[in-house]
């Protein structure tokens, strides 16, 4: 595993644990462009009140904004989990160059946990996935918010 990826990795995890904070489930995202982080986000759908606000689309919506353009064919996305279905074809569309992913989600990921959506054939654009970094600390957030939520409940 590159230095790299734990590095930019770990950026994420900041982020996911001021989600944990805000009472969000935990997942963070950064976006890297050429060795720099440009963009960063967390999941904010409670305080949004939208189904849209997950990590990864905050920091898409941040770079096009930045950019005033949608083409990402020069970023690498990390994010504490693997994209559920939506995240992932957004993600494809906006022609994001490299995925990285903590948490596998055997359930409702979309790069290769329940479906692949990147590795589908009739796709414009196949984004890089990698899969499994720093798992078991992307983990542990996740596990530990739903602890106390169960508790709280």
């Amino acid at each position: 595993m590159a230095t790299e990826d734990l590095l930019f990795m770990r950026a994420a995890l900041e982020q996911a644990e001021l989600a944990f904070k805000a009472g969000e489930v935990p997942i963070g995202a950064v976006a890297v462009e050429n060795g720099n982080v440009i963009a960063a986000g967390r999941n904010r759908v409670e305080e949004c009140k939208s189904v849209s606000s997950h990590a990864e689309f905050e920091v898409i919506k941040q770079i096009e904004a930045l950019r005033g353009d949608w083409r990402m064919q020069d970023i690498t996305l990390y994010v504490t989990k693997e994209p559920c279905f939506m995240c992932s074809g957004m993600l494809i569309n906006s022609r994001v160059k490299r995925i990285v992913f903590g948490v596998r989600d055997s359930k409702t990921g979309g790069c290769g946990g329940a479906v692949d959506l990147p590795s589908v054939p009739e796709n414009l654009w196949h984004p890089e996935v990698e899969g499994g970094v720093l798992e078991e600390e992307c983990l542990s957030l996740i596990q530990q918010f739903f602890r106390e939520r169960r508790k709280k409940a």
